[in-house]
């Protein structure tokens, strides 16, 4: 029995290596994109004291991988969101809706007690479903 080809993405994060993880994984057409926060290649966490503009930065940042991929956000089929507020979930849920509106994957969010740097109010999750 032969499997699909696996392709693993890496964002050169340092903590890859350390935790044993890929920034995604496709396999087939299934995508799987890891836990994304706000931050760049340069470390730098965008929209510090804001989960709008963290939510935003986010999506934007799993579009890459997806495109990289051949795919895009209308392929997301879940989302999972994390976030360290939850009273702040309009603010996420209408970022999220900006991208989101239309394509309607499923999603879930939940708070959490914290991430992995207290500046960091929001990560997300993605799985998608690729044409190629």
């Amino acid at each position: 029995m032969t499997h699909p080809k696996r392709i693993n993405i890496s964002s050169a994060a340092k903590w890859e290596d350390i935790v044993g993880y890929s920034r995604a994984v496709k396999i087939g057409n299934v995508i799987e994109i890891s836990g994304t926060t706000a931050v760049d290649d340069n470390n730098e966490i965008h929209g510090i004291d804001d989960p709008y503009l963290q939510t935003k930065f986010i999506i934007l940042k799993a579009e890459k991988v997806l495109r990289a991929l051949g795919s895009s956000l209308e392929d997301v089929v879940r989302t999972r969101i994390y976030v360290s507020d939850i009273t702040k979930w309009e603010e996420i849920g209408r970022a999220h809706g900006e991208f989101f509106h239309s394509i309607k994957p499923a999603a879930t969010m939940v708070e959490v007690s914290r991430l992995i740097d207290k500046n960091i109010l929001v990560e997300i999750e993605f799985s998608a479903l690729s044409n190629e």
